[in-house]
């Protein structure tokens, strides 16, 4: 990095603006408080004393103003009370940082920031939050399975992929759609199946290391969408 500028020219100009913020993140996290309106000014003068004209350094400036706005927006930064436009991490701030990849964090998290299904909105979403991915996926699959059940009529000891296929079996199952084609019916029972098979019983039977909160994420979606297909099977 060049002397007191807090991030290279060409990087501040054209990495995506995500990317930009954590680097100002993490030197946040090393400085500590920060006021943001004299920070921007003292590296505005940085960048020219390392030789951009006032225009270039103008510019950067903006892309790093832009990058501050990213972090407070996504809930990285907060105003210190009582302190005007001072500034410290937050505690989600935090998080993102001590992750192996922050990026990759924020967006499985943006994944959920949707309407999900009533019956695993509140729970897995908290769950998610805080960082137990494993337990949010289990908990979104268990509700689609708890769902099926009722629906089915079936009995306790009714479970997994024996419960799914009985109760979309084609011609017959009492969760199948008779007016759809033998293909549809068959189709809806395999999806159900495949995904209580993948994606639930394991973490049931022994523990399953989502590393990636993203594949968690997508987990609790594919749970979403399945539950309001069975809103269709509710009558």
């Amino acid at each position: 990095m060049t002397w007191g500028v807090p991030l290279d020219a060409e990087k501040a100009l054209n990495w995506p603006v995500d990317r930009v913020a954590l680097h100002l993140l993490a030197g946040f996290k090393r400085g500590g408080e920060q006021h943001w309106h004299n920070f921007l000014n003292s590296a505005a003068q940085a960048y020219q004393r390392n030789g951009f004209p006032a225009q270039d350094s103008h510019r950067i400036t903006q892309a790093l103003a832009e990058a501050y706005d990213w972090l407070i927006i996504h809930g990285l930064l907060s105003g210190i009370p009582g302190k005007g436009e001072w500034l410290f991490i937050t505690r989600r701030g935090l998080g993102v940082l001590d992750a192996d990849d922050g990026l990759t964090l924020i967006r499985a998290e943006a994944r959920l920031d949707v309407d999900l299904h009533p019956r695993i909105a509140t729970r897995v979403r908290t769950q998610f939050l805080l960082g137990e991915y494993e337990l949010a996926a289990l908990a979104a699959m268990r509700e689609v399975e708890i769902r099926v059940r009722e629906l089915a009529g079936a009995q306790a000891r009714d479970i997994g992929v024996g419960l799914m296929r009985q109760a979309f079996k084609p011609e017959g199952g009492p969760l199948t759609d008779a007016t759809a084609d033998k293909g549809e019916q068959e189709a809806l029972s395999a999806l159900f199946a495949g995904a209580i098979g993948v994606f639930k019983n394991p973490v049931s039977h022994r523990q399953v290391d989502y590393e990636d909160p993203t594949l968690a994420s997508e987990v609790v979606l594919l749970a979403d969408l399945l539950l309001r297909i069975l809103d269709t099977r509710s009558g």
